[in-house]
């Protein structure tokens, strides 16, 4: 037992950010770990995620999910391998995801880590396309959106851990055009390869017309990560009797001021629109649903997802920040 760790390296919340987040927000540190009781384990985390949410718990103010707090360390989700254990449901060896993102060693109890089999598909997936990002997208778009066979859809955000999911599935399940919004040459290229019709680069400018261009009969389906100009472009494109799924708003995550847009609300009452936002953790009721479709996919390699991948915990907080400026292509997670 000379070899189990009685302390860790975690990062903390330093301060609550105004605008945009920076590294003086974020603090790593050396905390002791508790001594094991009945029913917990101890887990040495390899890999964890940075989401756009988290700038959200970055604020002291009541949201769908508790917010960070300040000198306390963050948390998200993340894959480890448990190195002691006091539960014989989690012997000492077996792969979990938990929620205590954020450092390199966590106590938990044995609820709160989920076995996972990484040796068939590795510990990324259930970060990425198993995992949050997965579910996000298919309750979105089946579920919130009720997706139809044959709808146009847009997404925003599309080259990001959820967006690049939506679109894929969209086409899997029959939809007659699937259009996605990103930032870079790059990533827009990436975009058709994962079958997407049309893409739209924001950064160009002007993105009614573009969109106008790349969906010229009009969109069905609307899923909103970006919020702002995107929105305020998309309902002035949507259909009779349109969806629109609020998933995100990163556009305005760091915003001091009330954003300008959408300007064109009004739409939605002639056009009968239905907005819907939602979160992910009001679905989980569907994980079994997702996972017997999703895998198949998986399985037949019909559905592809991308890594972006950092390495050290220190490092994290860089990792997380990358979100807001395009960084990513796809899932963003850090490798401790």
């Amino acid at each position: 037992m000379n070899d189990i760790p009685t302390t860790t390296r975690q990062i903390v919340l330093a301060s609550r950010p105004q605008g945009e987040p920076t590294a003086e927000n974020f603090r790593l540190e050396d905390a002791p770990l508790a001594d094991l009781q009945d029913g917990q384990v101890l887990v040495r985390t390899s890999l964890m995620s940075v989401d756009p949410y988290m700038r959200g718990r970055m604020n002291d103010v009541k949201s769908y999910v508790p917010p960070f707090q300040v000198d306390q360390p963050l948390t998200g989700h993340a894959v480890g391998t448990v190195i002691a254990s006091r539960s014989d449901d989690l012997p000492v060896g077996t792969e979990v995801t938990h929620f205590n993102g954020w450092r390199e060693h966590t106590v938990l109890d044995a609820d709160d880590a989920t076995r996972v089999d990484t040796e068939q598909v590795g510990q990324a997936p259930y970060l990425g396309v198993l995992g949050m990002p997965g579910l996000t997208a298919y309750a979105g778009l089946f579920h919130v959106g009720e997706f139809a066979e044959g709808d146009t859809v847009f997404v925003s955000g599309a080259a990001g851990a959820v967006g690049s999911l939506v679109g894929q599935m969209a086409k899997l399940a029959g939809a007659g055009r699937v259009v996605g919004s990103a930032g870079s040459p790059e990533k827009l290229e990436r975009l058709r390869q994962l079958g997407f019709d049309a893409v739209i680069n924001y950064k160009d400018g002007d993105l009614g017309g573009q969109l106008r261009e790349a969906a010229p009969d009009g969109i069905d389906l609307y899923f909103d990560n970006v919020g702002g100009d995107h929105l305020e472009a998309a309902l002035s494109r949507m259909n009779t009797h349109g969806r629109v799924v609020m998933c995100g708003a990163i556009s305005q995550y760091n915003a001091t001021e009330p954003p300008p847009a959408p300007r064109n609300l009004a739409l939605a009452i002639g056009k009968c629109l239905t907005l819907r936002g939602f979160v992910v953790g009001a679905y989980d009721h569907v994980r079994a649903e997702f996972l017997q479709r999703v895998q198949p996919w998986l399985a037949h390699g019909q559905l592809d997802w991308d890594v972006t991948e950092r390495t050290g915990l220190e490092n994290a907080p860089d990792a997380f920040l990358e979100l807001f400026s395009g960084g990513n292509t796809g899932k963003m997670v850090v490798r401790l």
